[in-house]
């Protein structure tokens, strides 16, 4: 039994992998039946049984994701985001963007809710504190044990890593014992070359027995102690400007240091079951001490 889970896993990876590889060419379903090494009449309700949507569901999902973030940070042609995502014309990438984003994609780039963090980054006397002031508070944590799988390369594509942790969780029948679904990231993007930023996705279980673990994951704890918390609505493309402002705006501001130790994020709902608008997310800065002491 323990054998079939891990193939079967092994096959849906291998899936994975090719649908980030290929997100700007069609994907034929048959091919990903063959690449799976099942057969086209059921590898379908296996993907589905496993991960929880369909794969076209996945497909897209993940195709509009990378829209999102080419539209907040790139200068790119709205036509040429809506072909490398798959559609043949605008006006369909408009409605179905608009459909998951709330709102089109021309309108999304310019008053998306990255540009109120851009007004506080960039001119924060502007901004209406009372009502677009990010909520950041200090907690602290107690050390917690994840299985790990790590990834290199854009933070945009950490999907990949989180997918196929996903799919180890389904395979072991674990979901019902998921606690915490977590994001390290170990570099800062704007002094990292995206193909060497480090990260890894990872999955806080709880009353359970920890399963046989597959190639490249991992067991590792995030430390406990003082965390200034930043909670952030909507879509992960955001997330860059809601560092920036993280950084540049309170972290100047207040009488904290930042401690030698990566961010991580928590992600307190699920992209398949929310709009990206209603997505919630936890950013964790590690503190060391004040400033004045």
């Amino acid at each position: 039994m323990v054998a079939t889970t891990t193939l079967y896993h092994k096959r849906l990876q291998n899936v994975i992998d090719h649908i980030y590889q290929h997100l700007d060419q069609p994907l034929d379903l048959n091919r990903l039946a063959d690449i799976a090494c099942m057969s086209s009449y059921h590898w379908h309700r296996v993907y589905q049984g496993i991960y929880g949507e369909s794969i076209v569901s996945t497909v897209r999902r993940l195709r509009l994701h990378r829209a999102a973030g080419d539209l907040v940070n790139s200068d790119q042609a709205i036509s040429s985001i809506a072909k490398a995502s798959g559609y043949s014309s605008v006006q369909a990438f408009n409605r179905v963007f608009n459909e998951y984003y709330g709102s089109p994609p021309a309108k999304y780039r310019l008053l998306g809710s990255h540009q109120e963090l851009q007004l506080l980054i960039n001119k924060p006397e502007q901004g209406n504190f009372a009502m677009s002031h990010p909520q950041v508070s200090i907690k602290q944590i107690e050390a917690f044990d994840v299985i790990a799988l790590n990834h290199t390369g854009s933070y945009m594509n950490i999907g990949n890593a989180f997918e196929k942790l996903l799919g180890w969780v389904g395979m072991n029948g674990l979901f019902a014992n998921t606690q915490k679904m977590v994001g390290i990231y170990y570099d800062d993007p704007d002094s990292v070359a995206e193909p060497d930023l480090r990260s890894a996705a990872c999955v806080e279980l709880s009353n359970c027995e920890t399963p046989s673990l597959t190639a490249h994951m991992h067991q590792q704890t995030i430390g406990g102690g003082q965390y200034a918390v930043l909670q952030h609505k909507g879509p992960y493309a955001d997330l860059k400007s809601a560092y920036q402002y993280l950084y540049s705006v309170w972290l100047v501001n207040s009488d904290v240091e930042v401690a030698d130790a990566p961010c991580f994020e928590i992600y307190l709902n699920n992209p398949r079951e929310v709009a990206p608008t209603e997505l919630l997310t936890e950013i964790y800065l590690p503190l060391a001490h004040s400033k004045s002491t």
